[in-house]
């Protein structure tokens, strides 16, 4: 069983900047995306930025040009680099990767953003 874990979220002013790292505790075979989701109180969840195998990469509007998704496959990790956070951007923010023929998911336990204004 492929386990996700996080690091690096917290408290944070406007304006300010985090790093979360989500790190597989082994090597998962066919990795098409490894992305980051947020859900805030009383909304769903919503995928923020995803990194394809191929590098492409994509990010919800909202976060263009403040956030960077990039990954490390020898340590089989994900990042994402967030500035000029807002806070709107305080969510529980969870790590996915998608692996398999058949885009299976994996999800890491999440990570609390909390960007007070």
């Amino acid at each position: 069983q492929v386990q996700l874990v996080e690091s690096g979220g917290g408290l944070v002013q406007s304006g300010g900047s985090l790093r979360l790292s989500c790190a597989a505790s082994r090597s998962i075979f066919s990795i098409k995306a490894m992305g980051w989701y947020r859900q805030a109180p009383g909304k769903q969840r919503e995928s923020v930025a995803v990194i394809y195998s191929g590098g492409s990469t994509s990010y919800v509007d909202s976060v263009k040009g403040r956030f960077t998704i990039s990954r490390d496959n020898a340590k089989n990790t994900v990042y994402l680099q967030m500035i000029s956070l807002a806070p709107e951007d305080t969510a529980v923010y969870y790590c996915n990767v998608k692996a398999g023929s058949n885009w299976s998911n994996y999800w890491g336990q999440g990570t609390q953003v909390t960007v007070s204004s």
